[in-house]
């Protein structure tokens, strides 16, 4: 069996679902999806479609191509949440699979270099991921952040 297969990433619509996210716009060999909960508002991921376990593993289309798609997606996530900056993150563990953590640093004070100001607990998903819950910032209402997901996937397909 190969990574690709084992990926909960690359389970799509799959994955999302049990990453409890959703996919909002796709262009090229990249896609962005959308946390459906949490406590920053528009705190998304960018990943590329094919399967590209690390970083340090990018190549061909989709290196040459990362700084325009990144730049165009945090620029439209700042705009869209209404966030000063958007920071992006990128771990390289948990999830073999490249992708950019991107959150809209809204509400102020949440975010920090460690990605979650404050105490966390980590839970561990069917796939092995591990979704980094805080202690301290509760979730934001899901209307809101359905709300930001529609002004996002709304700017991106313009």
């Amino acid at each position: 069996m190969s990574a690709a297969s084992d990926c909960v990433i690359c389970r799509g619509e799959d994955g999302d679902h049990e990453l409890d996210r959703v996919e909002v716009w796709r262009e090229g060999g990249w896609r962005l999806t959308m946390a459906r909960h949490g406590p920053t508002l528009g705190f998304a991921y960018l990943e590329p479609i094919r399967h590209i376990p690390y970083l340090a593993d990018l190549d061909g289309d989709e290196a040459a191509s990362l700084g325009a798609v990144l730049g165009r997606a945090s620029a439209t996530l700042r705009d869209a949440s209404g966030a000063q900056l958007t920071y992006a993150y990128v771990f390289g563990g948990g999830v073999p699979h490249l992708h950019f953590h991107l959150a809209p640093n809204i509400p102020e004070g949440v975010l920090n270099t460690s990605l979650i100001e404050g105490r966390v607990e980590e839970r561990k998903l069917p796939s092995g991921a591990t979704e980094i819950i805080s202690l301290d910032h509760p979730d934001l209402p899901p209307e809101e952040l359905a709300a930001v997901i529609d002004r996002v996937r709304e700017r991106l397909s313009e």
